[in-house]
């Protein structure tokens, strides 16, 4: 096989029984991953003994047991920076233990980076939902993720706009090595931004699209954990993207409609103007939601995602201001992220 093809896939995995299996043989049944390194970040349930029967029957998994999570580091960065240092392949694909790789997506990831000259790309997965507190948020968060950061922008190398999904991450090795790798973010909480912040400084060319067709992925089991995981995230990707907390909280929640509802006892004009406001917000969710391949029905969920969004925003704005944060059982010390445009 052409070397350039010959790719390293790379899973962190921190307490994941529920889902690692199914990653890893999505991944290791894809022609162009020539190995798969698992790196166990200390995991304190079944994973462990998940990935040993694994290994038994795929050739290409390999196990790497993280070690103690030194410190300064995030344990997902230290994870996924001791897997790069295991793997062999031109290219490495870093990916999350819940994320299912579809047949022919590593082909068609190297095909279109080839085709377009990219050091690094990156996908939006498919997500998966199962409940409606996903229905409400999960769709509702990546729309807006697509106006703060548009795909034209990102790809667009004049601009200074840059960003990556950590759950499909594919990226050169020379590319990854030259800007320094997870161990150049390594105490960042959204360290695939932050990588791909610095490929782009650094000259390479940044691919990133939807990617409903490459892998699909269910991010929280339960709405502790997504709210632990938003609040996590949600500071960061605002700020960076350029925007103010307080314009955002404006921005998502259609305060004007809501509060002309509320003054219908005054006037049933008020009445009528919040209902045609609302629907009017409603109709441009709906184009949002199919612009980015989420199904209609999730308009359903339009005030209590705009509401969910808001205090996930508020919460995490909070952590960052104490100064710290939490994820998967550790506490991360945080600064609030600088506004950068």
């Amino acid at each position: 096989m052409n070397a350039d093809a010959c790719v390293s896939a790379i899973i962190p995995a921190r307490n994941e029984e529920r889902s690692i299996a199914q990653a890893v043989v999505s991944v290791a049944e894809q022609p162009e991953i020539q190995e798969v390194v698992v790196v166990n970040d200390q995991s304190s349930d079944s994973t462990g003994e998940i990935l040993r029967r694994l290994a038994a029957a795929w050739p290409k998994l390999r196990a790497v047991d993280a070690g103690p999570l030194p410190a300064g580091w995030v344990g997902k960065n230290h994870a996924a920076w001791l897997g790069a240092q295991k793997a062999r392949c031109d290219w490495l694909l870093f990916t999350d233990a819940d994320a299912v790789h579809l047949p022919g997506s590593t082909a068609r990831a190297l095909t279109e980076a080839r085709s377009l000259g990219a050091d690094l790309v990156s996908y939006s997965p498919g997500q998966e939902m199962y409940t409606p507190w996903e229905r409400a948020l999960i769709p509702f968060i990546f729309c807006r993720l697509s106006q703060l950061y548009s795909y034209a922008a990102v790809n667009d190398s004049d601009s200074p706009a840059a960003a990556a999904n950590g759950q499909y991450l594919l990226i050169r090795r020379n590319a990854y090595e030259q800007i320094g790798g997870h161990a150049a973010v390594q105490n960042e909480v959204l360290e695939d931004v932050a990588l791909a912040r610095l490929a782009k400084s650094a000259g390479f060319r940044l691919h990133f699209a939807p990617g409903d067709h490459i892998c699909r992925v269910r991010m929280y089991a339960s709405f502790r954990a997504m709210w632990e995981g938003w609040s996590k995230n949600l500071l960061p990707l605002v700020t960076w993207s350029g925007q103010r907390v307080t314009r955002e909280l404006l921005s998502v929640m259609p305060w004007i409609p809501l509060l002309c509802l509320l003054l219908t006892p005054w006037h049933a004009i008020f009445g009528a103007l919040g209902f045609l406001l609302l629907a009017g917000r409603h109709a441009s969710y709906a184009a949002l939601l199919r612009k980015n391949r989420f199904p209609l029905s999730s308009v359903l969920y339009y005030l209590a995602g705009a509401g969910l969004y808001c205090a996930a925003l508020l919460a995490s704005d909070w952590g960052y201001a104490r100064g710290k944060i939490a994820w998967k059982g550790r506490e991360y010390p945080v600064a609030t992220p600088a506004r950068r445009s």
